[in-house]
């Protein structure tokens, strides 16, 4: 049976290891890739040119953490129209669920703190994105 949260017809990934998922050009910044590593695969994001990845999975309800929308963080600013402006653009994940938003850096939260999300080291070799997972 395969999983909700994985891209169809791709094998599974042992957990544990260091795995070559894209290479710097297939994920250009702003963009992501799930790659099918773990029970629900991970999702791996270029913000500006920085790589980041966190599990694909959201503690609220179960949801496909990584098929949301990338955006900021809204933060209070008097000044500005609304009283409040995006910082930190792309920096945080949104569940397509119910709009929960995660930090790619940490994984945390604002919502609630106690339910961040594993996130997993990445390095550039190359042109290689290497993710250990």
């Amino acid at each position: 049976m395969a999983d909700a949260h994985l891209p169809e017809g791709q094998p599974r990934l042992a957990r544990g290891r260091e795995h070559v998922v894209a290479t710097v050009d297939e994920i250009p910044p702003g963009e992501r890739k799930i790659v099918p590593i773990g029970r629900h695969g991970v999702g791996v994001y270029n913000v500006g040119g920085k790589f980041y990845a966190i599990a694909n999975y959201c503690p609220h309800e179960g949801g496909p953490l990584c098929l949301g929308r990338t955006h900021g963080q809204t933060v209070v600013d008097e000044d500005a129209v609304g009283g409040a402006v995006e910082v930190r653009d792309g920096e945080f994940i949104y569940c397509p669920w119910h709009q929960w938003g995660f930090e790619l850096a940490t994984g945390t939260t604002a919502v609630k703190p106690e339910w961040s999300i594993r996130t997993y080291p990445v390095r550039v070799e190359g042109s290689d994105v290497i993710v250990t997972a």
